[in-house]
């Protein structure tokens, strides 16, 4: 986790006497510009229309101009608001700091500029002050949600989401919405183990939450794109890769990858040998049904961990309905490349296998992970707490 930051707290002059019931933290990094006006609105929302206790804490990550200026001044200002500086940069490490040493019942954060509408704010936190769910978080991406944003940040969250569900198996809609809140006392154990300092770390976070069996509540927001976003989403997308990988995301797809390389060397290998004696498409059919057999078998074992004779046949089945789709966009590569030049080449021809192969490995695989070898769903164990003073829920 690194080097320990430094942390400022700079406080209200008088601390409220009871423990708030919400902590909304607002993590900023050289945001002198809007910090001012958004948390006067988030604070202005608070008082008059939300119902339960909360505060609000400004998290400076290593700021180089005016923002832990601005984030004091409003500290001062505002009764609800608290400032806290910390001298390393990235969301995530800020928001582990501040969540960990915090004394609310619920802690919650927010992107600064408020592109989430705060009318959501009271559907996130309540089922996790009435004790309903565990986390809470705000999505773009289910029935009911409202997204004003641009087709390059649309295509690129369907993406990232898409991703997770098909490497890590989440459950979750939308990791990436900064509307999100859980409840203190299953934050600590989750938030030891999160090690993402950046914008990796909400992912993360729902990730652990979802395997320790928390309740995972969603909220559809309306929601409206920052133009002036500052992140950059090369980086970003980068460190999003590397943090799936360490979670486990990669594991799967890397060996499911090694199998389907050398079978597919195989594979064209096949097709050779047999091109000299065969037409294109009757070699083709041959030589992946043969193909086709070695891989489900040895990505039954060795990438999904299936192992004995039980519904061995079936995934044999299933494999072969799967390899239907490379049988189908392998022949159409070969009856276009024909259409085309009449009398290819043995090197055109492989071209174009190759590459209508790699494509069907893509759907094998979206297959294979959701139909051909998906395990049969257990339903989760029964958690029993039991409360500090004896009681049991």
């Amino acid at each position: 986790m690194g080097t320990p930051e430094r942390v400022l707290d700079h406080r209200p002059p008088v601390a409220p006497a009871a423990t708030v019931q919400v902590e909304i933290v607002i993590p900023v990094r050289n945001e002198e510009r809007d910090l001012g006006p958004s948390v006067r609105r988030l604070h202005d929302y608070l008082r008059e229309r939300f119902p339960f206790t909360a505060r609000i804490t400004i998290a400076d990550n290593d700021s180089t101009d005016a923002t832990w200026s601005v984030a004091v001044a409003l500290a001062r200002e505002l009764d609800l608001v608290r400032a806290v500086r910390l001298d390393q940069p990235g969301r995530g490490r800020a928001l582990r700091s501040v969540w960990s040493a915090s004394d609310a019942e619920v802690v919650a954060y927010m992107d600064v500029d408020l592109s989430t509408d705060l009318n959501a704010l009271l559907p996130l936190v309540a089922p996790l002050l009435s004790g309903h769910s565990d986390v809470a978080i705000g999505t773009r991406l289910a029935p009911g949600a409202r997204v004003i944003r641009g087709p390059r940040r649309e295509v690129i969250s369907r993406c990232y989401n898409l991703l997770l569900h098909a490497t890590l198996r989440v459950g979750f809609s939308d990791a990436q919405c900064g509307f999100k809140a859980i409840r203190a006392d299953r934050a600590r154990p989750l938030l030891a183990r999160t090690e993402d300092p950046g914008w990796f770390f909400d992912t993360e976070l729902l990730v652990l939450a979802e395997r320790a069996g928390l309740r995972i509540h969603e909220v559809p927001v309306d929601w409206t794109d920052d133009a002036d976003s500052r992140v950059d989403v090369i980086s970003a997308a980068l460190a999003d890769l590397r943090g799936i990988v360490r979670l486990g995301g990669g594991r799967q797809p890397g060996r499911f990858v090694g199998v389907g390389a050398g079978c597919t060397v195989a594979y064209l290998l096949l097709y050779l040998a047999l091109r000299t004696a065969m037409p294109a498409q009757a070699a083709n059919a041959v030589s992946l049904l043969v193909t086709a057999v070695a891989n489900t078998t040895v990505n039954r074992r060795f990438t999904f961990g299936v192992r004995g004779r039980r519904h061995a046949i079936r995934h044999q089945v299933r494999g072969l309905l799967a390899f239907g789709a490379g049988l189908l966009l392998t022949s159409g590569a070969l009856a276009a490349l024909h259409a085309v030049s009449g009398r290819p080449a043995r090197g055109a021809e492989v071209a174009a296998l190759a590459g209508a192969n790699l494509l069907a490995t893509i759907v094998r695989f979206a297959l294979y992970r959701s139909w051909v070898f998906r395990a049969r769903v257990t339903p989760p164990a029964v958690i029993t707490l039991v409360q500090p003073n004896g009681s049991a829920r």
